[in-house]
């Protein structure tokens, strides 16, 4: 018998992709202590980014899964003719059924996460809320550039002199820790070998690349927020490297009734760097969505928002 916040792991086939699931929390089915949080990764991460978020959410007693996206972490590589964003909607989709029936989850996604959550809450049935943090898709993605311009990166994928595989895991777990906190001192060794442990090559690498110039065109205006219905938590790390703050304000002209949390001194993964205040924001909006009172503070203007 696992405790409440032990995390359980999986393999579940869904929408024809076979992936893993990371779960936590109590009992289910509707009623029993507020909606379900379905926790989305970004680009070149996987579910794993997740875990110290879901120990605090089970130790709460909160039920919560993460799940590896295709082409990511364990998953099932993607459709090569078929748009990434809409392989992730139609996986999401099919998931929340599998997982929860009728009843309609909390999606919370981080960069290209984010992006999914938000192209899923355009579908109907509506989740039951929306917590985007940092992403994707709003501003012109810096994330791509960043990587590959890392002289380290550069130097991993020559194939002149191979990389033993511990070298290479070495080394992504440096540009990781340079390029997704906000202050690199936060971030823990086992969290950066997480990260590193699903590449094992210089393949795996010129993979991601490729994955990633193909995700870069789709994340040019690929949203239509005025069919997002769901109550929005938009939370952003100021120090967000990767993907710029500065985007929040296309969000919050769309959608104004969204509430807006940005996080003093966070890099672009706050899951990591900050995971008792992300289960903190979640806790809270979980509560108030259960309590029915969900009450969006206006943030006004979103440039004196950013300013703030």
């Amino acid at each position: 018998m696992t405790s409440r916040g032990e995390i359980t792991e999986r393999t579940v086939l869904v929408a024809g992709y076979r992936t893993r699931l990371l779960e936590v929390g109590g009992r289910s089915g509707p009623g029993t202590g507020g909606a379900p949080i379905l926790l989305l990764h970004g680009y070149s991460d996987s579910a794993d980014t997740w875990r110290r978020v879901l120990e605090l959410l089970g130790s709460r007693g909160q039920r919560a899964v993460a799940v590896d996206l295709p082409g990511f972490g364990k998953a099932d590589r993607l459709l090569p003719d078929e748009p990434m964003l809409d392989q992730y909607v139609r996986l999401v989709t099919a998931l929340r059924e599998q997982l929860w029936q009728d009843e309609a989850p909390i999606l919370v996604g981080n960069s290209m996460g984010g992006a999914t959550a938000l192209r899923c809450a355009e579908v109907r049935p509506s989740p039951a809320g929306v917590v985007p943090i940092g992403p994707a898709g709003f501003e012109h993605p810096g994330w791509f550039g960043a990587i590959e311009q890392q002289p380290l990166m550069r130097w991993a994928l020559n194939d002149a002199m191979p990389i033993p595989a511990a070298v290479l895991r070495g080394i992504i777990a440096r540009v990781f820790r340079q390029l997704a906190y906000g202050d690199p001192s936060r971030a823990r060794r086992q969290d950066l070998d997480l990260f590193a442990s699903h590449f094992t090559c210089s393949r795996d690498m010129r993979r991601l690349l490729a994955t990633g110039r193909r995700l870069k065109g789709e994340l040019i205006d690929p949203f239509r927020l005025d069919l997002i219905e769901a109550p929005v938590l938009l939370v952003w790390g100021e120090r967000d490297r990767m993907v710029s703050c500065r985007g929040s304000r296309h969000l919050l002209e769309a959608l104004p009734d969204a509430r807006y949390e940005r996080l003093v001194g966070v890099g672009h993964c706050p899951q990591l760097e900050v995971p008792e205040l992300v289960c903190d924001l979640l806790s809270g909006f979980r509560s108030a969505l259960r309590a029915g009172d969900w009450d969006a503070t206006p943030v006004g203007d979103p440039v004196e928002a950013l300013a703030a």
